[in-house]
């Protein structure tokens, strides 16, 4: 069985979210989600989420292509979540390509950048939001 796994906060999720995680799920058989807590959220990415963790997981664990919903609590993470889950493939959106290629040095997992939707972002709901008050 192929393991694949992938992370974010996946806040207001819309279709970009579903196509990442069902192009992710199509590199494997088992699909993790990390999900960034609320704490390390506002603590390390410096946002706050419109929904919580618990509300974001139960979205998440209702989408078919997802198996298992786990947190993600630092980014120093990912070398034992690949360890601990034995992980094939960690998958990243294209804006991170580069930033975790010493995964593949540090286990056995591939690292995959996949190109994001681009003409929606949880980024551009909400600007559009702000502009149409």
């Amino acid at each position: 069985m192929k393991r694949v796994i992938t992370y974010g906060t996946f806040d207001l999720l819309h279709y970009g979210h579903i196509e990442l995680l069902k192009r992710a799920k199509a590199l494997g058989d088992y699909l993790v989600v990390a999900l960034s807590t609320d704490e390390f959220n506002l603590e390390s990415k410096n946002k706050k989420s419109y929904f919580s963790y618990e509300k974001r997981k139960q979205l998440l664990e209702a989408i078919r292509y997802v198996d298992l919903v786990i947190p993600e609590e630092s980014w120093d993470q990912k070398v034992s979540d690949v360890k601990l889950y034995h992980i094939d493939t960690l998958v990243m959106g294209d804006d991170w390509v580069g930033k975790f290629d010493f995964i593949e040095n540090e286990t056995d997992a591939n690292v995959v950048y996949l190109p994001r939707t681009p003409e929606i972002s949880t980024t551009k709901i909400k600007e559009e939001l702000k502009r149409k008050k």
